[in-house]
């Protein structure tokens, strides 16, 4: 798949918000499972942006082959001007544009972002989970537990607590398996 390559270590990205013609970084969120057609389809059109991919290894019984999907499911990374989000969500593929208000701090994330990508990092993407947030544990033999985030300095720590006791205790957990309680 051909995704336009856009130098992230050029900094003459514009910083405010200016006129619809000015390029800047936009994020698209994509539909469920759209990432690569909308990519194809901006490519297509001469539209730059940005996909990260990582290659995931796929089982078809005892065969193994890679395939690549999208880091961050549901969203792509457009940079041009205000009017080329319009043709990418004439395309039926987009379900929301979000704005980049911070366009040197989303430059430097995208640099760090494609650096890691280019030198072979595996990379696992997680959910944005904070300290002090409600989670469920969503898979394994303590599913379904709920805690909240105690820290995220050494091993990802999930606190259990009994309010009518006035007691808690900790789990480590792998963040993968946390999802936020809403």
């Amino acid at each position: 798949m051909g995704v336009v390559e856009i130098d992230l270590s050029d900094n003459s990205a514009p910083s405010g918000l200016g006129r619809l013609t000015e390029n800047r970084w936009h994020v698209l969120q994509t539909r469920s499972r759209q990432e690569k057609s909308l990519a194809r389809s901006l490519t297509a059109a001469g539209i730059e942006h940005y996909l990260p991919l990582l290659k995931r290894p796929r089982y078809r019984g005892r065969r193994k082959h890679f395939v690549e999907e999208p880091l961050l499911a549901s969203y792509l990374f457009l940079y041009g001007p205000l009017e080329a989000t319009y043709f990418a969500v004439a395309t039926k593929r987009v379900a929301n544009v979000i704005n980049v208000s911070d366009q040197d701090r989303f430059i430097g994330e995208m640099r760090q972002l494609r650096l890691a990508l280019d030198n072979g990092a595996d990379l696992s993407p997680y959910r944005y989970l904070s300290v002090g947030r409600t989670v469920r544990v969503t898979a394994g033999p303590f599913r379904g537990i709920e805690g909240l985030i105690e820290s995220w300095a050494k091993a990802d720590k999930l606190v259990l607590q009994i309010e009518a006791l006035g007691r808690a205790m900790s789990l480590e957990i792998d963040a993968g398996l946390l999802d936020p309680v809403d």
